[in-house]
């Protein structure tokens, strides 16, 4: 097995681009109704729509140079996914998901905080949104600590979901 391809780093975190044969940690990552039930679709992912979000990740990362990237450990383990892609083919949007033993500890915030930074360092675009089920409340707090802003609501999929963004200049000083 080829060594990762590895896009960004924090002291807990890594982010690299995925493998051709990654589809069955994508689908663990989304087979339980706790990691899926704020997600399009309200349910379980099958092993061929994990194929199908792998080879969306792979075009996308070719045609932007960002993604939705494998998210791995310190110890080199997998607990997740965590970029900022297109939505819609129009403005970027921040999107991330764990594994549940690697909730609550402040991972989602880590990551959402780093690819902001890189996202306006790389200069990709002015900004991005970021959107959660209306009942993620979680998900909204790590939006808010890393500076979003809440805006008009999105609809998707039939729900009417909390739309965030973040703009370069909105940007809050590192800390």
């Amino acid at each position: 097995m080829r060594e990762p391809s590895v896009i960004l780093n924090t002291p807990r975190l890594s982010f690299v681009m995925w493998d051709e044969g990654d589809a069955a940690p994508v689908q663990l990552l989304h087979s339980t109704m706790a990691t899926t039930r704020y997600l399009s679709g309200n349910a379980p992912w099958s092993l061929e729509k994990a194929e199908q979000r792998l080879q969306g990740w792979f075009e996308e990362q070719a045609r932007d140079g960002t993604t939705k990237f494998k998210l791995l450990a310190e110890d080199g383990s997998f607990i997740g996914r965590a970029g900022i892609s297109r939505f819609r083919n129009e403005q970027f949007e921040l999107g991330y998901s764990l594994r549940e033993e690697a909730w609550g500890k402040g991972l989602a915030t880590e990551a959402a905080s780093v690819l902001a930074d890189w996202f306006f360092e790389r200069q990709f675009a002015p900004g991005f949104i970021a959107f959660t089920h209306p009942d993620n409340i979680a998900s909204q707090r790590v939006l808010r600590k890393i500076g979003m802003r809440e805006r008009a609501p999105i609809l998707i999929d039939g729900v009417l979901g909390t739309a965030f963004e973040l703009t370069v200049d909105k940007r809050p000083a590192k800390l």
